[in-house]
């Protein structure tokens, strides 16, 4: 598999996404697929003084660690970018684009971020940050949000902030688009300030897979 980096990386973190690939073609059997429904992508938990990322499977009641899943985006997620100038951030105009939607659609993966098992009081402003700091693979990846134009959150080709704030007990959707079909990986870190002595605390980085088309 060929995997291009689009944000730079420590080595160490490079290497942890590349080893996530060949259960992909040598054991994905060993992996749980996710396909649709309700899915909490990044659920942010705080235990024992450490931020813990997990997937929250809410149709099924069932937790996940990040690399035991494959989240797949299936074919018919697909669309055409529009020709729409604010709309550039996806890709050429006309090209086909992946998309998970913000909004429920039934059949396709429905990914969110959750705090809902992040107590109040525990972080300045009852807040944590979730960074997208990496991502390998065949095109490009961005999260965003439809207003009367797009709210672009995310986007692994533009050095911009790429970070969203999660309140505590709080959860958000957003579209998550694709430009390539194919396999991508995609690295984030959720950190926060602990409101007692305003110390940083971090989830370290947390890698996801992802199969588009």
């Amino acid at each position: 598999m060929s995997l291009s980096l689009r944000r730079s990386l420590p080595v160490a973190a490079v290497l942890t996404a590349l080893s996530l690939t060949v259960p992909l073609s040598a054991g994905a059997s060993t992996l749980t697929v996710l396909s649709e429904g309700h899915v909490d992508v990044v659920g942010v938990a705080y235990e024992d003084g450490d931020l813990h990322v997990h997937v929250h499977d809410e149709e099924n009641e069932a937790e996940y660690q990040p690399h035991q899943v494959i989240l797949k985006v299936k074919p018919e997620a697909q669309a055409t970018i529009p020709s729409a100038p604010e709309y550039s951030f996806l890709g050429t105009a006309g090209q086909p684009v992946w998309i998970l939607p913000e909004v429920e659609q039934e059949g396709l993966l429905f990914a969110g971020f959750g705090a809902e098992e992040l107590p109040g009081g525990v972080f300045k402003d009852d807040k944590v940050k979730v960074k997208f700091v990496a991502a390998f693979g065949p095109g490009d990846f961005a999260l965003f949000t439809n207003d009367e134009t797009p709210n672009v959150v995310m986007d692994s080709d533009d050095p911009a902030p790429n970070e969203l704030e999660l309140s505590a007990g709080g959860h958000l959707h957003a579209n998550w688009a694709f430009n390539k079909a194919g396999w991508h990986v995609l690295v984030f870190k959720v950190t926060g300030k602990l409101a007692a002595d305003n110390q940083t605390v971090s989830s370290g980085l947390v890698t996801y897979t992802f199969k588009v088309g």
